[in-house]
């Protein structure tokens, strides 16, 4: 899966099940501070992740990303 398709398919489920304003989604913004996820919100990202695209993250690995470029590169070397 190429990076465009990880970027949209994360932008997706940010907008839709944490209702993140999509213009605030962009490749530099901090996950906690721009964006507003808490470590709640990681939980149930982790269970996205997994479902959308069929691998566990591992929480504290997630812990270490910050920008959401950041953590869409990191969803996309485990698809590969």
């Amino acid at each position: 899966m190429d990076i465009n398709e990880v970027t949209d398919k994360v932008k997706r489920f940010l907008v839709d099940e944490f209702e993140i304003e999509e213009e605030k989604i962009v490749p530099e913004a901090r996950l906690k501070e721009d964006l507003g996820i808490d470590s709640l919100d990681f939980v149930d990202i982790v269970v996205i992740v997994e479902d959308v695209f069929g691998f566990k993250l591992n929480s504290e690995e997630v812990k270490k990303l910050v920008t959401f470029s950041e953590f869409c590169n990191h969803i996309q070397t485990k698809t590969e």
